[in-house]
This record gives structure tokens, sequence and C-alpha cells, in this order.
């Protein structure tokens, strides 16, 4: 169940990330409060996972969902650049959060 929470905390974690683009600086009532709220809701799984899960594979694993989740929705949503070293890194990031899932034991 940790790794459930540990997936459901990082998406919340790009939920927040992105709502917080449409802040302009915490002025504007709703992102703002979709982005507390998504901050609160990813710190709280977050939280859960790491009852059960090494702190240092859980962080890296949500900040690795939190990143990859963010860049591909400002690619797809955002006219974020889209390009071929994007996608390779993009893929590196994919490959730490699965070997990380694999070798933690858990």
């Amino acid at each position: 169940m940790a790794w459930v929470y540990l997936v459901v905390a990082g998406i919340f974690e790009v939920v927040w990330a992105i709502s917080l683009k449409y802040t302009a600086g915490f002025t504007r009532l709703w992102p703002s409060v979709m982005t507390v709220a998504g901050m609160a809701a990813s710190f709280y799984f977050l939280s859960m996972a790491i009852k059960t899960l090494p702190i240092g594979t859980a962080y890296a694993v949500w900040t690795g969902i939190g990143a990859f989740g963010a860049v591909v929705i400002g690619m797809l949503f955002l006219n974020e650049p889209v390009n071929a070293p994007r996608i390779v890194f993009l893929l590196f990031i994919l490959v730490g959060i699965i070997g990380l899932k694999f070798t933690a034991g858990q």
C-alpha cells in the first residue's frame, strides 16, 4: 500500500506544481487554493508512504514523479519544447524511478 500512497503523493505534486504556475505569486485565489490543497495532499500521502518505505527512496521517487509529470504536462499543454534530448532525459528519470522501486526491498 505504501507504493500506492507514494504514487498518489507524486500525482498531487504534479497538481500543485502546475497550479502554482497560475497563482501569479499567490494573488489569484482559486489557483492558490488548488496549489495549497495539492501540497497538503501530496505531503499527507508522502507521510503515509514513508511509514514503511525508506525515506531516500520515497523522496527520490516522489520528486521524480513530480518532475516527470510536470515536464510532460508542460510539453503537452503549456507549449514547452518537445525535442529528442528532453525525451531522453525524461526517460532517464523514469528509469530511475523504476530502478528505485525494484531495489527498495519493499
